[in-house]
Order: structure tokens, then sequence, then C-alpha cells
């Protein structure tokens, strides 16, 4: 459990939290929401002790232990199985226990033959995963993940997500993939004018909540500003009045004593559309027989692929990293150069592309403005401001360098660059990668009402549900086309190593990876059977306790009751204050009993439901 109180916090003139408090009950998963630069990591730093409040406390008890998926890369193990070991707890280690550090490495995206790999021979983004699994692989109290799901493919984030749903412990997690937290958390949180606020259920009971606050502080203002503007009339009318004047300085000093609500300061949402270039044929873009591969006489990362993009549609690239993604985006805008195979361009073709890459083509001695400008056909000052505005950088934020943007105001800019000239294809590479929740659902609502065509790379299955009609899949060492949406290949296709849903499981859960070591699937099912009882056991344990206090404060104020009636008869003013008093908190208490025990017995059938199926479905595999 963790308490946090009257936390200040600020940089210079900037304000991060303002008497902002929260709590972290047992078995809570939380999603800790707000916009980019507001303080979630900010607050993750303050957890952990790498930074400490202005004023205020944070509550962690002795011997609570935090993971946090850090960048920072130290590895002692000669191998990444060696590695993940060192991790486990001391009272798990051993060569038995190493089948769940394997479990972990698997279902992250490590073979087998990764294994006795070193972990410096890994690329950059599997060395962050060994990180993540090392963290798993601790059994801390609290789970910190910042943004796990950008160093994950979709098949990894698939089974962290159901990692994270049957995680016992507390977790509070940042991603930008609303979709990917709503469903592991139980709760959120969110930052929100320097304060924190945490309600039971998905964003959108926060946002609701935090909307419906914010109605009703603006017409609690508007009738205040209403009455002290009557009640200044009525002072300025009767001041001269000797007649009038005990009422006239009544009035001032309740005018004085009364708090000004001040209104609110607008939070601007990133807001734009792209710039549809017209185009009346059939296909934009027509690719046949494309193969390629860095290495002439090695294998193909793409091989014989064809297709064609026409207009309206939205082609999704999906599939684990390292498998040619990014590469194809790049044949596909003229960046590099097919082995074999042709890419056939309409005449009418005009084409914006979004890579990962082009972030790091900015210049870091330039400012916001300049870049926008730069690519505009007239270099016109006025209207690159206005897309600097609707990028979120007004006024003098367009003046800001490239140098001192954070990754996700890089991408703003870089959103803001292909506005400028008309477009009737856009080539997106993890678009959402550095953007916060509210300018992801902005640019998903924008791609949308785009009305030209749309190839994106993207790991986010919200994005996948939503938009796409085509699919390019990178699985199984291939490259091919599916037609349908992402749930038609789930049904009829699904992800190579995990179990077929069945038509009564929602298909876009993620599924285990199943071990092909029937020793291994063993000890997993071994495991699996260990955190029901303990997960459940948890549950019920929690459920038994509430239950037996609410039977202990009813009985106590039924007592309550009869003293309250005899110190009634006897007019004991002291004792009739005191039963008062005991009465109303243990009704309150009662009160708030009561939705925490539905709530619990609720979590406890679907935790059941959950893992019953889970076992059945290793053993029919």
């Amino acid at each position: 459990m963790i308490q946090a109180s009257n936390l200040d916090k600020a940089y210079g003139h900037q304000v991060v939290f303002d008497k902002a408090g929260f709590t972290i009950n047992p078995g809570e998963r939380v999603g800790l929401i707000g916009r980019n630069g507001h303080g979630k990591t900010t607050l993750f730093r303050m957890v952990l002790g790498q930074e400490q409040p202005d004023s205020g406390t944070i509550g962690i008890p002795n011997g609570y232990r935090a993971g946090h998926l850090s960048q920072h890369l130290r590895f002692a193990g000669d191998t990444v199985l060696k590695e993940a070991c060192l991790s486990l707890p001391s009272s798990e280690q051993g060569q038995e226990e190493k089948y769940k550090a394997e479990t972990i490495l698997m279902g992250l995206g490590f073979s087998t033959e990764d294994f006795n790999s070193a972990p410096a021979s890994l690329s950059g983004g599997y060395q962050v995963r060994l990180n993540l699994a090392k963290v798993l692989v601790s059994d801390p109290d609290i789970l910190l993940l910042d943004e796990p799901t950008n160093y994950l493919d979709i098949v990894s984030l698939r089974w962290l997500s159901q990692f994270l749903r049957v995680w016992q412990k507390e977790l509070i997690i940042i991603t930008h993939d609303r979709s990917f937290m709503d469903s592991v958390t139980t709760h959120t949180m969110a930052i929100h004018r320097c304060k924190i606020r945490k309600v039971a259920g998905p964003t959108e009971k926060v946002y609701q909540q935090l909307l419906l606050e914010e109605e009703i502080h603006e017409k609690t203002r508007t009738n205040d500003e209403k009455k002290r503007k009557e009640v200044e009339q009525f002072i300025n009318r009767f001041r001269s009045k000797a007649t009038k004047a005990r009422a006239v300085q009544s009035r001032i000093k309740a005018l004085q004593k009364k708090e000004r609500l001040e209104r609110l300061t607008e939070i601007k949402d990133l807001e734009f559309t792209f710039n549809s270039a017209p185009f009346t044929g059939r296909h934009l873009l027509e690719v046949k027989d494309l193969t390629f591969g860095f290495d002439p006489e090695g294998p193909a990362l793409i091989e014989n692929l064809s297709l064609y993009a026409g207009k309206d549609d939205r082609i999704a690239i999906i599939g684990k990293n390292g498998k040619g993604k990014t590469t194809l985006l790049n044949l596909l805008a003229g960046e590099i150069t097919p082995l074999r195979g042709i890419i056939n361009y309409h005449r009418d073709l005009k084409l914006a592309y979004f890579g990962q890459t082009n972030i790091n083509r900015l210049d870091p001695a330039k400012t916001v403005e300049e870049e926008i400008m730069d690519v505009h056909p007239e270099h016109n000052r006025g209207a690159a401001r206005k897309i600097c505005g609707a990028m979120m950088f007004p006024g003098d934020q367009a003046l800001k360098k490239v140098s001192v943007l954070s990754g996700g105001e890089r991408s703003r800019v870089l959103l803001g660059k292909l506005l400028v000239s008309p477009a009737n294809m856009l080539l997106l590479d993890e678009p959402t990668n550095h953007l916060d929740m509210e300018s992801t659902e902005s640019l998903i609502e924008a791609i949308e009402e785009f009305t030209g065509t749309v190839i994106i790379v993207t790991h986010s299955e919200m994005i996948l549900h939503s938009m796409a009609t085509r699919l390019i899949v990178f699985d199984d060492s291939k490259v091919s086309l599916f037609e349908g949406t992402y749930q038609d290949f789930l049904d009829r296709v699904g992800w190579k190593g995990e179990e077929k849903p069945s038509r009564s499981e929602d298909a876009s859960a993620p599924l285990t990876v199943q071990p092909a070591d029937k020793k291994l699937a063993r000890r997993i099912r071994a495991e699996l059977i260990n955190e029901k009882s303990r997960t459940l056991g948890a549950l019920q344990k929690r459920i038994d306790e509430i239950e037996t206090e609410i039977i202990r404060l009813e009985e106590k104020t039924s007592l309550d009751n009869k003293e309250l009636l005899e110190a009634s008869i006897n007019s004991d003013g002291v004792k009739i204050r005191a039963l008062s008093k005991d009465l109303h908190d243990a009704r309150t208490r009662i009160d708030s009993l009561f939705p925490e025990l539905e709530q619990l017995h609720e979590e406890l059938d679907s935790r059941t439901l959950e893992f019953e199926e889970r076992l059945n479905a290793m053993e029919g595999s």
C-alpha cells in the first residue's frame, strides 16, 4: 500500500503538483493518465525515491519493493537467461525455478536460441525487453511501468496484457494506448490541474467525472459572480443611507469572506486535420512481386509481396519487431530500392511519410516555426504559425528550438510538417509512440477523417480494431497480405504460437504462448495453479474481512441504539452526542464497505472463470 498526501512539486515557475494526494490499496492495478509534461514520470520518480517533493509525504511500508522498467542498461550475466534469473527472489533461486524466467522471456518475444546469447549482443529494443523481463521475474510488491507498449511488438503486448490482468499485487502503468490500459487496470488515476484524482473503473469514468466537476465549477462560478454583482449593486445603492448602514456593512463583510472562484484555464487539445489532395483514379500505388533483403546473398526480409492501395484504404502493417515492417514503408516511400519487383505510383500520388527516423532528421538548431516554414511552399510565416498553434505550440512556444523538445513534442513538429503540403497517401510508422493519450486520440480522429489512403505500422490493437480494413502480416518468417479486418485475422488465422480463441472468448484478448517443452508446460501449469490459489485466496480473505467488519459494525450500532434510547430517557447530553457520532461513523463505514464488497465478489467470479479457462486451454493443448 502507498499513501501520498499534500504533495507539492514545482520546477521554477511551473507547478506540477499542488497539495496532491492518492492511495494505492493492496491488489489495485492503476492506470496513470495526464498530459505530457504534467507530472506522470515525476510521480514515478518520487515513489522510487529518485526525486523528493517540495513538501508533503509519500508513505511506503518497510520492505515494500518497487519494480521499475529502467532505461539504464546494466547487465551482469553472460547470457540472457542467466541475466533474467539474477532477478529471481532469493527464495526462488535454483535450477528448478528458472522456468519462471524462461516463460517470461518467451512471452516477451525471446526464442530459446536467444537464451544463450550475450545481453550486450541484443538490439536496443531487446535489451529494454530483457530489463522488463527482469522486473517481472523479480516479483516486486508494485510494478511501475512507464510506456511499456513503446518497446514491445504486438505479440508480446498481447502476452503482457494477459500477464498484468492476473497480477495480484499492485501496479501503476503509464501508456498512451487507452484500450491496453483499460484491459489491465482496476482503477484510473488522473493528474489534472496539479491535483491527482483516482476512481475505480476505466479511463472513460475518470474523464467523465473530471468533465462533470468542471461543468459544476463553471456553473457555480457564474452563479457566484451573478450574486456578487447583485450584492455590489446593493452596497453601491445604499452605502450613503444611514438606515441601511448595518445591512451594507453586513454584506461587505460577507463579500470579503466569500472565496472567489477563478475561471478555469483552458487546456488545449491537439486539433488538426490532414490536408487531403484530390484523387479520382482507382489505385494510388501498386506493388508486384516485391523482394528485398539487406544481404543480397542471404534470406530476404520481404519476398514476392504483391498488393495495391486504393482510395480510402486503411492498410495496417503488423508483426514482430525486426521483421521488416519499417523497411517495407521505406520501400513504398522510395527511400530504398527493392532487389526485385516493381512499385508503380499513380501520376497524381502525393505522399506524406511519418517515420521514426524522420524525427531524428529535425534540425536541433532550428525553431519549431522554422521547421514548419522549411517545407511550406511559400515559406509563409503566418501559415506556419497557424500550424504551430494546431500542434500545441502557440505564441512564443513556436520559437522553441528542436534541441530542447521532448520526444512527444518532436513528434508533433513532424506531424505539423506533414500538414503543410496536400497529400492523398499517408505512410505512418508508429506515429503514436511519443504522444500522450489525448494526442493519440486526436491523431486517430484525423486519420479517420482523411479522405486518402493510409498505410500504417502499429502495435496498437485499439488502432487496428478501429480502422484497419486490410493487413500486411509479418509472421512465421514470411510476409503476406490479408484481406479483412484485424478481428477477421484473429478469428481466421491468429498469431503463430498463440492458442486459437474459442467462440465464447473475446478474440482480441491476449493468449498464453504455449511452450513446446512438455516439462516446461507442466511447470507452468503448476505455477498457474499456485497463482490461482494465491489470487483467489487473497480475494476471498478480503471478502471475509469486510463481511466480518460489517457484521461487527451492525451489532455495535444495534447496541449503541439501545444505549442512545436510555441516554435520551436520562437526558444525558454528553452520552447522546458521543453515541450519535459513533452511530454516524459506523453507518458511514458500513455504506463505504458494501460497494467494495460487491466489486470484490465480481472480481472473484471473473478471476475464477479466467483461471478455469486458462487451465482448460493448457489441458487441451
